[in-house]
């Protein structure tokens, strides 16, 4: 039991936030792949795969930040009781973790088609690689952004196989989605930041971090609005966009710098954001069903 206790946290299944906000992007992917294809039974498989997916890559992600990071995590009061930094586990197992975790998301994406299979393949570099940007950057946020959301695209070639101008203002918006959101994570973590080195979207706006954090959601909302312009004729789904909107200016309201509680609140509260956009991609086809 032990054992898989320090599994679960080592791979972070006692946090869903994590895989959540891997899979949403996902799932608004898909929603609006399934506006135009209106395949409810490829929708709804397609849904569990990529859920399955996000959550084998996602645990693999966090393992291997943990390697990169062992030595950092032991001098950050959040983060120096993770299994690796506390030397609960060893390296090499850990790697044997990330390696079976690999080969199931493998099984998994190998039952979409070839381009979906190439961008899949192609998304490892951004995967393995973000745990490093925070030591050259301060802007690791941005390139999470840039993994974190790729998902989007391949959700939508999973369906539609092609690559479409849509689909790619989806993505940048996600991405400032992201850049906001883990900026208000990171904040909990400027003080030791600081002193270890580590850079941040956090540190270096931490002086109009409200303001950066609302022009990030400011041009998520934009580019999602300029995306459903000419489909908001179902009133259930402008419902959701306006609740999603919402949602992200309570984040903004309520998260305080310098109160590590209420950000990691404002933080979580993008579940519930999430589930609000795919509520509003998965209606939207309720219009052509209507027809």
């Amino acid at each position: 039991m032990s054992q898989f206790k320090i599994f679960i946290n080592l791979t972070r299944l006692n946090k869903p936030i994590g895989f959540m906000l891997l899979f949403w992007p996902c799932s608004w992917g898909l929603g609006l792949a399934f506006y135009y294809d209106q395949n409810l039974i490829i929708f709804i498989q397609s849904l569990f795969l990529f859920f399955l997916g996000s959550v084998m890559m996602r645990s693999a992600g966090c393992i291997v930040n943990d390697i990169v990071d062992k030595d950092l995590d032991r001098k950050v009061k959040r983060t120096k009781n993770r299994p690796i930094a506390a030397n609960k586990i060893s390296v090499k197992m850990s790697l044997a973790y990330v390696f079976i975790l690999c080969f199931l998301s493998l099984l998994i994406l190998i039952q979409f088609n070839y381009l979906t299979i190439l961008l899949g393949v192609g998304s490892m570099f951004l995967a393995f690689s973000y745990p490093f940007m925070k030591r050259f950057t301060y802007w690791p946020q941005l390139f999470l952004g840039l993994t974190f959301n790729w998902g989007i695209i391949m959700a939508w070639t999973s369906i539609m196989n092609y690559i479409s101008p849509e689909i790619l203002i989806l993505y940048l918006a996600a991405i400032f989605w992201t850049l906001g959101y883990d900026t208000i994570y990171g904040t909990q973590d400027i003080i030791d930041d600081e002193i270890i080195g580590i850079k941040s979207t956090s540190i270096k706006f931490k002086s109009k971090l409200k303001p950066f954090v609302t022009l990030c959601y400011l041009l998520t909302s934009i580019l999602l609005i300029y995306i459903f312009n000419d489909k908001m004729n179902l009133l259930l789904s402008i419902f959701f966009i306006i609740i999603f909107i919402f949602s992200l200016i309570y984040q903004i309201m309520t998260f305080i710098s310098n109160n590590p509680q209420s950000c990691l609140k404002a933080f979580k509260f993008n579940n519930f954001s999430g589930l609000m956009l795919f509520c509003a991609f998965s209606t939207l086809s309720l219009k052509l069903g209507a027809q």
